[in-house]
């Protein structure tokens, strides 16, 4: 049964990106919850729920190792990072599936109670994990489909999660003994009111490329890891972007976009090379650039994102603050210190979402490489900005699923919050969205090159924008409250 509940997470990973096979997904969790409702009790649902989680995560993640091999840093160690990450990460589905067999639902609408278990583990998940890792929700299943997705303006990505859990489980309801089709024909019913009103919505909305707004290039050098940190290739990587910045452009630009760590200089200082840099900046418009910024005293490193104007004053910056767990920072670092292997110093983390102003562009919220990946913290709610910018080097993981994982994460942001985004990546994906997670244009994984587009309008704020996971939450944990009080009474009665 253990093996089976593996193969079964191993499985679900084949419906997200690249490959989007959503039926392996449903059967994934349809076998699951028979398995679940089988075990002995909710110990052994734990196990079943950690078995699947390992299979799932190991398959899914295990383009995390690369990062390794790339940097050329303890390569031999790539297999049990993998493993130590899918461990964390199967101990939410396990909890879920402990707590599904625990309130032991009934009824044809056992795939609700399952369906707010998941969702509430993703949440956890996303939250909890190495300050969080909300990494292929169940919900992204359906990014390649606007329709599917106009939803996540009201409820997020928790709520796609939701609604592609139950369904899922409701497969199950037809087997095991309970002969029942109503689970399967409320599903049936939800995902289709679901794609109805994301049409209807698409209908009334604008063309992704329609509008006049700003142009923006993005700057796509496909520069490999192995490179770009070497000191005899600086120089030729600023030029390399300084040319692909400047090259003629079908219209005025109103910024050129550099991905993440683009320059390893802090541009407010001088270096070698900023002039090219400086003179890439388009006319009355900005350079957005990722850049390390430094603070000599006390010594501070920051991933950073910072913005030329025409003059070359950095006219506004954004310090990552979502950072990457033993990438950017290390959890363990007292210990590592204990045993005289400190590695290199932690990043400094920056203070949170902000929106940023420069000679240009409309008003914008930066997000640096997964910053993209957390529904509901991506802009200041106190000051909403006009799109969304993202940029990230996802070069670390060479040709395989994260890259397209990433770039399908990222859009589902500008379905919720009802803005476009921009993302700028290093080696791809890179392209525009519009606010409701169409893609305006695209440059692919391995291409070298520049797109430019006008950035499409915003949309009025949304009602997840305004209230962010509250509402998916609220509802995942209302749905629960039936079975959970019959799980009472039950134990009152039989104390």
């Amino acid at each position: 049964r253990a093996a089976a509940a593996a193969a079964l997470g191993a499985l679900g990973c084949a419906a997200f990106a690249p490959v989007h096979f959503v039926p392996a997904l449903a059967a994934a969790l349809a076998g699951l919850v028979l398995l679940v409702e089988g075990a002995r009790g909710p110990r052994a649902a734990f196990g079943l729920g950690l078995a699947f989680g390992m299979g799932h995560f190991a398959v899914g993640l295990y383009w995390v190792g690369t990062a390794f091999a790339t940097a050329g840093i303890l390569p031999w160690a790539a297999p049990f990072a993998v493993a130590a990450l899918a461990a964390l990460c199967a101990l939410f589905p396990a909890a879920a599936c402990a707590a599904y067999r625990l309130i032991a639902p009934r009824g044809a609408w056992r795939a609700a109670a399952f369906a707010s278990v998941w969702t509430l583990g993703e949440w956890l998940r996303g939250t909890l994990i190495l300050g969080g890792f909300p990494w292929n929700l169940a919900g992204y299943v359906w990014t390649p489909w606007p329709e599917a997705i106009q939803s996540a303006a009201v409820m997020g990505a928790y709520g796609l999660s939701w609604l592609t859990a139950f369904a899922a489980a409701a497969l199950a309801a037809p087997f095991g003994g309970r002969r029942s089709w109503r689970a399967p024909a409320a599903a049936a019913v939800l995902l289709a009111a679901n794609w109805a009103a994301g049409a209807a919505v698409l209908a009334r909305a604008p063309e992704p490329g329609a509008g006049a707004g700003a142009h923006v290039r993005i700057v796509q050098p496909n520069i490999a890891q192995e490179r770009k940190w070497r000191e005899d290739f600086i120089a030729e990587r600023i030029r390399r972007h300084a040319a692909l910045s400047t090259a003629p452009a079908a219209a005025p630009l109103a910024a050129a976009v550099w991905p993440e760590t683009a320059s390893p200089y802090d541009l407010a200082r001088a270096f070698p090379g900023r002039a090219e840099i400086v003179a890439a900046v388009p006319p009355g418009g900005a350079l957005i650039a990722g850049a390390l910024r430094r603070e000599a005293a006390p010594r501070r490193v920051w991933n950073s994102l910072q913005a030329l104007d025409e003059s070359g004053r950095v006219a506004a910056a954004y310090d990552k603050f979502h950072l990457v767990p033993f990438g950017e920072y290390s959890p363990l670092r007292g210990v590592f210190a204990a045993a005289g292997a400190t590695g290199a110093a932690d990043f400094a983390r920056g203070p949170g979402p902000r929106t940023l102003r420069v000679p240009g562009p409309p008003p914008f919220a930066a997000l640096i490489c997964f910053e993209a990946i957390f529904p509901g913290a991506v802009v200041d709610p106190a000051d909403r900005p006009d799109w969304l910018l993202n940029v990230t080097n996802d070069a670390w993981y060479g040709v395989s699923p994260g890259p397209f994982q990433h770039f399908e994460q990222a859009r589902l942001r500008a379905v919720e919050e009802g803005l476009p985004l921009a993302r700028a990546a290093n080696t791809g994906v890179s392209g525009v969205v519009d606010a409701y997670g169409r893609v305006a244009v695209r440059l692919g994984l391995g291409e070298a090159g520049v797109v430019d587009a006008p950035l499409p309008p915003p949309r009025p704020p949304t009602i997840f924008s305004r209230l962010g996971n509250a509402p998916a939450l609220a509802f995942a944990l209302a749905a629960l409250a039936p079975f959970a009080v019959r799980r009472l009474r039950r134990r009152g009665a039989a104390g």
